[in-house]
């Protein structure tokens, strides 16, 4: 026996082992057919509705709230791409809203491919609802059915999966806000093709909105082989009173819904009336017609190429509104080339402008402001509203028009945080100086406290009083000031007419018009004189002061002085922020010796939008001793002055006078300042 023979074996022992092996093959293949074989009668004879209640408990696990399946469950396993069927879906509300249910489904059909599954994809085919009927309910404190947050994390956008194929027959939506004040039905429909247009997806229907008829479509191409890498198309048409809303975009993956953009066209009569339909707090405006592109991702709301007409005052710029958090943050960037003052008044509660879009509501404000010649809207603001979000929003006007005073540009950064809205740093600009300082609004108490500090620096009177007398300016000099208040209320006129503080203004020098220092003086002959000779020289104003203690809204006039060289000019009075009524009585005293002077007020009273002037008339009195007045007028100036600005105590003419009137015998003191709540 050879080597080989000895170590392989021979033919006759090689058969057995191939033998063996050839069974154990047949066995095992005989055990997976027959596993198979089992397999296939048992799906056969097998009831999946023993399946429907644990199907229905993980739903309800997902969605935090009760869901049951009354209908059949019917699955299909054996495929590439199984399929499964629900019959008689409930899902129930939330305990919080009661009895009944969020939503019903007749059948839902569903059919995913296997391979993709192995590599962690889930790809659907079919994803079919039989006249689903869902009914939306919102709440007057914000707590929504469809939220299906456990409340650890917010709400998330819906992202569904890939669907090669989408299908909605005969659905139904019915939509209650009460806190948006907004009611909604419509149907919903998703077929291979919609009339005779190429469109696929519907939802159509109408209801109210702010107790105005409310219209709502979005339509969107067929929902058959969808390309996730291909944008789906889709318009929107909204239409809300006198608000009306045009939107063309896309879902860049379809249909994950956490993205999506769309170039954005609305007019309306107010801004803020889109609460109801974006859930932001925009502020009050007159009639706008605006344009921009609005994107979404996941929490990150923007709207970028922002442009159009507010009012009549062009705004562009750019917003984002951050969701997600306890309460929203917007941040905006915005700009106006040319602003109209008056624009603005609708953001305090003040009468807007009414235009083509303008509702009666808005009319009839306007109209009743003024009628009634007010200056503080008696509006009360929406501070509910504020509570609920947070902001962050610069603003820049390059030209203003229309300003009760000349004001050229204007500037502004407005944050709101937790009920607290405050403007610092806010700019006026003058044609020379400017006017600067904060404003903050309180609204976290029931009764919201308004407080402001704002300085005038660097003005001009001619260009602050654009008065014109024989032509020309009266005045010209520097001029500054301060005001402080502190007032609580929920309308701008509330916190002015329970106002508390001080406000000064302070013309440490310049010149007046000589006729018109002389008038003032009642020096009827020499003032009469150059009234009439339209002669324009000028005078030396030494000083002027006007000084207000504000208590419980009413400014009174403590300390009112206009020093020039023939003339000095005093008086005092109270302007009542609450009526919106003044009534000041000033005097002129000439420093020069005169054979008649004729002792003549001035009174000024009336409404502040339209006072009325009067002279009354006196009998001749003797000359008196002007320089000891002066210095009862200006003593207190040495506390006043600081008030204003640090420097101006020690720069100031007035300071000056203050010795010249001391040297005169006059009192100079530094009585106390009148008491601030």
């Amino acid at each position: 026996m050879t080597t080989e023979t000895a170590t392989t074996g021979g033919p006759d022992e090689a058969a057995p082992v191939e033998a063996r092996r050839s069974r154990k093959l047949a066995w095992t293949a005989g055990v997976f057919l027959a596993l198979a074989i089992v397999a296939a009668i048992v799906a056969a004879i097998w009831d999946w509705n023993w399946f429907r209640g644990p199907v229905a408990a993980i739903a309800s696990a997902r969605l935090h709230r009760q869901v049951s399946i009354t209908g059949n469950l019917d699955v299909h396993p054996w495929s590439w791409q199984p399929s499964a069927s629900a019959s008689g879906v409930k899902i129930a509300n939330p305990p919080w809203a009661g009895d009944g249910d969020l939503a019903t489904i007749d059948k839902i059909a569903i059919q995913i491919r296997l391979i993709p599954l192995f590599t962690g994809h889930l790809d659907l085919r079919l994803l079919e609802f039989d006249h689903p009927q869902a009914r939306l309910f919102r709440d007057a404190d914000g707590r929504s059915t469809w939220d299906f947050s456990d409340g650890s994390k917010p709400d998330q956008p819906l992202r569904l999966p890939p669907i090669r194929k989408f299908l909605i027959n005969g659905g139904q939506i019915d939509y209650r806000d009460l806190e948006r004040k907004l009611t909604f039905t419509g149907t919903l429909n998703a077929t291979e093709q919609l009339g005779a247009a190429n469109k696929g997806f519907e939802m159509v229907g109408q209801g109210l909105f702010n107790a105005q008829p409310f219209h709502l479509q979005v339509t969107g191409g067929p929902l058959l082989n969808i390309d996730r890498d291909k944008p789906y198309p889709f318009d929107a048409d909204i239409r809300a009173g006198e608000t009306y809303i045009t939107a063309q975009g896309a879902v860049p993956k379809p249909f994950d819904l956490a993205q999506f953009y769309m170039n954005l066209t609305g007019r309306g009569p107010d801004l803020s009336d889109l609460y109801g339909l974006t859930g932001i707090a925009l502020p009050n405006t007159p009639p706008y017609q605006l344009h921009g592109r609005l994107s979404r991702d996941m929490h990150l709301w923007r709207i970028d190429g922002l442009g159009g007409r507010v009012g009549s005052s062009d705004l562009s710029g750019s917003l984002s509104v951050k969701t997600g958090a306890a309460r929203p943050y917007l941040t905006a960037d915005l700009h106006s080339r040319s602003l109209k003052f008056p624009d603005l008044g609708a953001l305090f509660g003040g009468a807007r402008k009414t235009g083509a879009v303008a509702s009666p509501v808005q009319i009839a404000i306007a109209q009743k402001m003024q009628a009634e010649a007010r200056i503080f809207p008696t509006a009360t603001l929406n501070f509910d509203r504020i509570r609920h979000l947070d902001a962050d929003v610069t603003y820049k006007a390059d030209d203003v028009t229309e300003a009760p005073i000349n004001l050229r540009a204007l500037s502004a950064r407005v944050k709101l945080t937790a009920g607290v809205l405050r403007a610092e740093p806010l700019a006026l600009d003058l044609p020379q100086g400017r006017i600067s300082g904060w404003i903050q609004l309180d609204g976290r108490k029931t009764n919201a406290i308004t407080d402001l500090d704002l300085r005038l620096a660097n003005a001009r009177l001619e260009s602050l009083i654009p008065v014109k007398f024989q032509g020309a300016a009266p005045f010209a000099g520097p001029v500054v000031g301060r005001v402080k208040l502190h007032g609580e209320g929920d309308s701008v006129h509330d916190a002015v007419g329970d106002a508390y503080g001080e406000a000064l203004i302070v013309a440490p020098g310049g010149q007046i018009r000589r006729s018109l220092a002389e008038l003032a003086g009642v020096d009827v002959i020499k003032g009469m004189g150059l009234f009439l000779s339209k002669d324009q020289s000028n005078t030396t104003l030494r000083c002027g002061v006007a000084h207000f203690a504000v208590k419980g809204g009413v400014m009174s006039a403590d300390r009112l002085m206009l020093d020039t060289d023939p003339v000095l000019i005093e008086g005092g009075g109270t302007i009542n922020l609450d009526t919106e009524h003044l009534q000041f009585r000033v005097k002129g005293k000439p420093k020069n010796f005169q054979l008649l002077r004729v002792f003549a007020p001035i009174d000024v009273e009336g409404p502040m939008l339209a006072p009325k002037v009067r002279i009354e008339k006196g009998q001749a009195i003797v000359q008196g001793g002007a320089a000891v007045a002066l210095g009862a007028v200006l003593s207190p100036l040495a506390m006043l002055l600081p008030f204003v600005d640090a420097g101006l105590a020690k720069d100031a003419n007035c300071q000056g006078l203050l010795a010249e009137g001391k040297a005169q015998g006059a009192p100079v003191g530094k009585p106390p300042l009148t008491a601030r709540r």
